[in-house]
């Protein structure tokens, strides 16, 4: 027992020593293996939005969804990204939406909803009760939030447009969850980014929402 106790002993100190001489932090590279983001628990990810996230216009596999799974476990994340996206769909129907989703476990929720409300010029206050109801339920479930941003073109007229927009920031102080302050950032306004209406992302404009949303997700996993 004490040979074979002294010979293993022996060989872990010539590969500490090995890793040394070679400028290989052995301890660092075990720390890393142990990393959060392999855990053996698949994280769910839900996104509740619009037909944005529904991907109007391109295939389910190319909308920013699948696209940011996909990003995810390249990254060495064990998760599932559920696209709840529906098109044309308002803050109205969120906290119901959510509610359906919660027959399954989730562990973070993409809140992506209130474009439609102000595309339809919907009472500002009332797209804000919506998504603090919707947060709340979040919450009451121990579900980490991640709030979508966004924003209106200017023909909406400049009071309603900021004062829109600064509600999803509100939103995220008040309810203390994290917010990626415009979802469209870097996407919004550029041609080469959009389908033929001008709205709706393409293949290209989908893959830099799921790139510019990989680091707030990260921080949440």
């Amino acid at each position: 027992m004490n040979f074979i106790f002294t010979r293993t002993l022996a060989l872990i100190l010539n590969i500490l020593v090995f890793s040394t001489l070679n400028g290989f932090d052995f301890v660092e590279a075990l720390a890393q293996s142990n990393s959060v983001k392999f855990s053996h628990k698949e994280k769910r990810i839900v996104v509740l939005g619009d037909s944005i996230a529904a991907g109007y216009g391109v295939a389910k596999k190319e909308a920013y969804p699948a696209i940011l799974e996909s990003l995810l476990k390249d990254r060495g994340y064990l998760v599932k990204v559920v696209n709840a996206g529906i098109s044309g769909s308002t803050t109205a129907s969120a906290s119901g939406r959510l509610k359906w989703q919660l027959r399954d476990h989730i562990d973070i929720l993409l809140l992506e909803l209130g474009g439609n409300d102000g595309l339809r010029g919907l009472a500002i206050k009332a797209t804000k009760e919506n998504l603090i109801k919707v947060i709340t339920t979040a919450r009451e479930n121990q579900i980490k939030v991640l709030l979508a941003g966004m924003k209106l073109p200017l023909n909406y007229g400049e009071s309603y447009q900021k004062e829109f927009s600064s509600m999803f920031t509100q939103v995220a102080k008040e309810m203390k969850v994290s917010i990626m302050p415009f979802l469209l950032a870097e996407v919004g306004g550029k041609r080469e980014f959009h389908i033929g209406d001008g709205i709706h992302p393409n293949e290209k404009g989908h893959r830099k929402i799921a790139h510019n949303l990989l680091p707030y997700i990260e921080k949440l996993l």
